[in-house]
């Protein structure tokens, strides 16, 4: 634990008792603002510097009644032109209800939820949208053990932007702000030691794509810490172009810049690097459903995965799953969302797991999803096997082809219950029928962004294509017109 070198003194203010300095004139929208990874929206719109002063208030009520002892918070943001606004923001409520700010600046989310853990702050929050466009923006936060706030715990501070929780008070007791952008040597350091001893990236060519976020800086230097050759792409911090066109969402350009330069492997970040896509020697993806398979499979060897047990999401392709049981192993699925995957891994006892979007959680190192950590892995367990990535992926599995399409639905009612919507369920229902034990289909609303995400996999693309184009046609038909 980094003990604190300040001695700020705190005390429970009247605030505490559920009561704001601040008036209600937000106009927030009808339905719930926490998604599944705290707030996010576009930035001006729904994430103003007003809400976001109110919602640092009471988050920073919440996380001083979650603490044992009262303390600071960390604070990170992404590259995003309106992160500067919202820390701002966000740091005028944390100080108002009386916690010091602890400023990382320009960091990665797991790096604010590993210095949550790892030091005597009461919690951290994050400023980003992660792989939203750069017209976006988030606010999530963590508890003091580095965990995501749980739905409970964001309703209650929803409770308090709502006006639910009492009315203006005079506090007494204000925190202080501090430039603390060193102690990201802290979450360096957390990762080099996470490695196995003694191995090395030296004689390997490694591709970085950087997406212009919050990676830009710490990943190149761990890379080639390591005695890797590191090649980047999109490597200054840019909120103008964040995600756009790069990152673990658009792979095209990593595909190609990893053959150019004849590198072993690829890896590309989402805006914040909570994320991570891989691309092997011959340009193919490797997603979560292959890193979880591999890194299982060490974990597995080493007697470190209790009950040879993975947790994926309904995304996990078919291919991946069966080949898992096929080597003893145990995969248990969660809706999608890595605050899902989280609480299932407590609930089994689990200690890795992940999406195929590239979130991978590891509890021997963390609670959250890193993809700095797992790159550092993934190349170090390449070098330890002996074989290239691209053999590794030739041995592991065959994926069943697998399409994803986003239909856009701007009306959020229609969006989040497109349940009701019987000529969709119809078209479910008959590519079900259609595709039997061959295939499957999978429709949600996204949590993070205002589409419709529809997921057909089968034993053979056509198939796939042909469903796919059918239930994103009866989407548009139904809910956008």
């Amino acid at each position: 634990m980094v003990a604190s070198p300040f001695d700020s003194v705190h005390s429970r203010s009247a605030a505490a008792a559920g009561v704001s300095p601040f008036d209600y004139s937000l106009n927030l929208p009808q339905t719930r603002l926490f998604g599944t990874d705290g707030i996010r929206g576009r930035a001006g719109e729904l994430l103003s510097a007003p809400l976001a002063l109110q919602v640092g208030f009471w988050g920073g009520q919440l996380l001083q009644d979650l603490a044992p002892v009262p303390g600071f918070v960390i604070l990170g943001r992404d590259s995003r032109n309106s992160s500067d606004m919202l820390a701002t923001a966000l740091s005028a409520g944390l100080t108002s209800a009386g916690l010091d700010v602890w400023d990382l600046g320009l960091c990665p989310t797991p790096g604010v939820a590993s210095l949550s853990a790892r030091t005597e702050a009461v919690g951290g929050v994050m400023i980003s949208a992660s792989h939203n466009p750069p017209e976006d923006n988030g606010i999530k936060f963590f508890a003091g053990d580095g965990t995501k706030l749980s739905k409970a715990r964001s309703e209650q501070i929803e409770a308090g932007l709502r006006g639910v929780a009492g009315h203006a008070a005079t506090t007494e007791v204000w925190g202080k702000y501090y430039n603390r952008e060193s102690l990201v040597g802290e979450y360096i350091g957390a990762l080099a030691r996470s490695l196995p001893a003694g191995v090395d990236l030296r004689g390997m060519r490694i591709v970085l794509d950087l997406a212009w976020g919050a990676a830009v800086e710490l990943a190149p230097s761990l890379f080639r810490g390591m005695g890797a050759e590191v090649t980047c792409l999109h490597h200054q911090p840019d909120g103008n172009r964040i995600n756009v066109g790069c990152g673990s969402t658009h792979l095209g350009v990593l595909q190609k810049a990893v053959k150019q330069f004849s590198a072993d492997m690829g890896f590309a970040f989402d805006g914040d690097a909570d994320r991570v896509m891989a691309v092997d020697a011959q340009g193919r993806a490797i997603d979560g459903d292959y890193i979880l398979y591999f890194w299982g499979q060490t974990l597995k060897a080493a007697g470190q995965l209790p009950e040879d047990l993975l947790v994926a999401t309904v995304m996990a392709n078919l291919g991946f799953e069966r080949a898992w049981q096929g080597l003893g192993g145990q995969l248990v699925r969660t809706p999608v969302g890595d605050s899902h995957v989280q609480a299932q891994m407590w609930h089994t006892g689990a200690m890795l797991g992940g999406e195929q979007s590239g979130h991978v959680i590891c509890h021997h190192y963390s609670h959250t999803g890193d993809g700095l950590q797992t790159a550092l892995h993934l190349a170090s367990l390449v070098r330890q096997s002996g074989s290239s990535l691209a053999e590794l992926v030739e041995q592991s599995f065959p994926t069943y082809p697998q399409i994803l399409r986003n239909v856009r639905v701007e009306d959020r009612d229609r969006r989040l219950h497109w349940q009701d919507c019987n000529s969709l369920q119809e078209a479910i229902t008959a590519a079900e029928a259609d595709m039997g034990d061959r295939g499957r289909v999978l429709v949600r609303a996204s949590g993070t962004e205002p589409v419709i995400r529809i997921m057909v996999e089968a034993a053979y693309a056509q198939v796939a294509q042909h469903w796919s184009e059918q239930l994103v046609k009866t989407t548009e038909r139904h809910l956008t017109e």
